[in-house]
């Protein structure tokens, strides 16, 4: 259960601030669907604005790193955070994007190898190597 209020569309519209947002999200998308997280952010509108202003301009932007890619770092990160939320969205935003059982699958492997091999090195306080160094 949230903690906040989730505007509905009909209190989106009746706000100017948060419907000009609502707008960009599904314009920037390409779809009607607004998620929660923006419905909750919308009791701030001030926030919920440069939420959107920084998550637009890191994911919806050409850039070296293609759509898919991004979403599953995002997958990844949220898995280390523990954000079950952000795990679903991205995972539903990069299956839409392309992404496949076995490269899901491969990400999880990945994520479970780091989280184990993190938890080693920083249980015993292993030094970085020289070498890792940049010059």
């Amino acid at each position: 259960m949230a903690t906040t209020h989730l505007m509905t569309d009909a209190e989106v519209d009746a706000n100017p601030q948060v419907k000009v947002v609502f707008d960009d999200i599904r314009a920037t998308r390409g779809s009607d669907f607004v998620n929660n997280i923006w419905r909750a952010l919308a009791a701030d509108p001030p926030g919920l604005k440069r939420t959107w202003e920084t998550v637009k301009s890191v994911m919806a932007v050409p850039g070296e790193i293609d759509p898919k890619t991004r979403e599953m770092i995002y997958i990844a990160v949220s898995v280390a955070n523990g954000c079950s939320y952000c795990v679903h969205s991205h995972t539903a935003a990069a299956k839409a994007k392309g992404m496949t059982n076995q490269e899901h699958g491969e990400l999880m492997q990945i994520v479970a190898l780091a989280a184990s091999t993190n938890h080693l090195v920083t249980a015993l306080q292993v030094p970085v190597d020289p070498e890792f160094d940049v010059k």
